[in-house]
């Protein structure tokens, strides 16, 4: 048996409650990981409210990152020795003492990087790597419009645009009290999205021009001043929908800007593709964070027993990079 954080039932953070499960055992090409650290994303809010179930397979409980040691290896793992230190995605389980990752999701964390700070990458980075610059197609010298403030993956996003595209120019919608806090971590440009229309603020910034990619999660509100905001050519990588996902396009717009609009998840992709997206990053990423030039933003840690108080300072959106969990 291990601890874990259960549902009783769907709703609000007081339906989440530590209890006890079996302990998952590693099958083939798997690995058992202890954790140490995981972390809070708003997709668990999602899943928690009874709106994103776990991709068939996968554990039910929540928690989409691990980081830890290696417990046991499953069947035909090469390449790991238990009690390395890892970090993982997951495609579910990682609020819990124990969870099964595949070897192909699993990064070594570097040397200088705590279990709190590698618990933070995952699941954040991973998503802003694939979605600006495999998917959005992002590149130095062009501009990006990044929604999203302090959030873990606009955080992560800010870091690898100057990381990988140092040229790149950076324009950033967050809340007033997150303003300042936004351009001191690397935008070139932030607006107010209370209290100015984005669309505008970026005409202005651009030259009329527009940006070439934008990253964003809120979907149907946002989809028209998007699509203003975009280049010739641009591409909207939409990868939420927390204002809603219904919304009417412009296609005569859309067309004569020959704009893309590409949607994108991470979590039901299918897991030789997830291994690709994760050996690429590795390779092009991990490097920075080894030697220091991207550290993962750690806002807040709470023990796992105070999962409840995590959701609810995330629903508060006061945070300004990642929540972790520590067990």
């Amino acid at each position: 048996m291990m601890k874990a954080v259960l549902l009783d039932g769907f709703g609000g953070p007081e339906v989440l409650a530590l209890g006890e499960v079996e302990r998952p055992l590693p099958g083939p090409d798997q690995v058992l990981i202890r954790v140490v650290a995981t972390s809070v994303n708003r997709p668990d809010i999602v899943q928690r409210q009874g709106n994103y179930p776990a991709p068939k397979g996968d554990s039910e409980v929540l928690g989409l990152e691990v980081a830890g040691t290696i417990e046991s290896l499953g069947p035909g793992v090469d390449g790991w020795r238990e009690g390395d230190r890892v970090m993982a995605l997951v495609g579910g389980g990682g609020y819990a003492e124990f969870a099964v990752a595949h070897a192909g999701h699993l990064i070594a964390i570097p040397s200088a990087m705590s279990f709190e700070q590698a618990a933070c990458v995952c699941e954040t980075y991973l998503t802003a790597y694939l979605n600006l610059f495999r998917l959005g197609g992002l590149g130095d010298g062009d501009s990006v419009l990044l929604h999203g403030g302090g959030g873990g993956v606009n955080t992560a996003a800010i870091h690898l645009c100057r990381a990988l595209v140092p040229n790149a120019r950076i324009i950033v919608t967050a809340s007033p009290a997150k303003l300042e806090r936004v351009r001191a971590l690397g935008a070139d440009e932030v607006i107010d999205y209370r209290n100015q229309n984005f669309a505008e603020q970026v005409k202005l910034q651009t030259d009329k021009r527009g940006v070439q990619v934008i990253l964003d999660h809120i979907g149907a509100p946002y989809l028209a001043d998007n699509l203003k905001s975009l280049a010739v050519g641009g591409r909207l990588v939409v990868i939420g929908v927390m204002g809603g996902g219904k919304a009417e396009v412009n296609l005569a717009l859309m067309m004569v800007k020959r704009q893309h609009i590409i949607g994108s998840v991470l979590r039901a992709r299918p897991v030789q593709e997830k291994t690709d997206i994760i050996r690429d990053f590795s390779k092009t990423v991990i490097p920075h964070m080894a030697d220091g030039g991207i550290v993962p933003l750690v806002d807040r840690v709470f023990e796992l027993d105070q999962v409840a108080d995590a959701h609810r300072y995330m629903e508060q959106s006061a945070h300004f990079g990642k929540i972790v969990l520590t067990l």
